[in-house]
């Protein structure tokens, strides 16, 4: 399932979501929980996480660009995709480290998939290509109404990005896209009701942490 092999190998944990469902929060508060356990926590983003995944990431959000084709905004996620795996994802699973992402693979096949209307046969072409079987031991998916999530998201932020500027019907398909996705693998998903208090949602988080990986 990983790429990291022996009794030293790391743990890869992801949160996913649509905006607006304090995933940067519970990010934050699962850091804390992973810090009392072991010595090492990385936390990363996608996309981003490297520098250049990070300008890859500026391109993808910039909103003073004109209008990208879906191909080349799933090609340039997976690009940014690819050097945060060699340069970060990876090389901390071979330390033993635990890893923590805000969002991976299964953001594209949401947005790009699910928003775009990317065709999945192409979107798993680069996911094999690129991911391989470095894949998440655990992934956690904030999910509200997208009504919610877009209320909260505008009432937190300056200039929305490219994405922010979507309308409703795209978020729509995302979180259904992420919520069949959740379904197809229960084992590795774990959907939590982020219209619950913040609390709430960390408590579940532990007692899944501490379920999934006793210590």
């Amino acid at each position: 399932m990983m790429s990291g092999t022996g009794a030293n190998r790391g743990h890869f944990i992801t949160l996913e979501g649509i905006e607006g469902v304090g995933k940067s929060t519970q990010v934050e508060a699962l850091r804390r929980l992973l810090a009392e356990r072991t010595a090492e926590v990385v936390v990363t983003r996608e996309p981003g996480g490297t520098m250049l995944a990070e300008r890859l990431r500026g391109l993808l959000l910039a909103t003073d660009l004109p209008p990208m084709d879906s191909l080349t905004e799933l090609m340039l996620m997976f690009a940014a995709r690819a050097e945060h795996l060699a340069q970060v994802i990876r090389p901390a699973l071979q330390r033993g480290a635990w890893v923590l992402s805000d969002r991976f693979h299964d953001a594209s096949y949401a947005y790009q998939g699910g928003g775009r209307g990317e065709a999945v046969t192409r979107i798993a072409i680069l996911d094999r290509l690129v991911v391989g079987d470095t894949q998440p031991d655990l992934t956690f998916l904030l999910d509200a109404p997208v009504a919610i999530g877009m209320a909260r998201a505008a009432a937190r932020r300056g200039q929305p990005d490219r994405f922010e500027h979507e309308q409703q019907a795209f978020f729509e398909r995302v979180r259904d896209c992420y919520l069949t996705r959740a379904r197809a693998e229960p084992g590795r998903f774990v959907v939590l009701d982020a219209t619950r208090p913040v609390s709430e949602v960390t408590a579940k988080i532990s007692t899944v942490l501490a379920q999934r990986f006793p210590a």
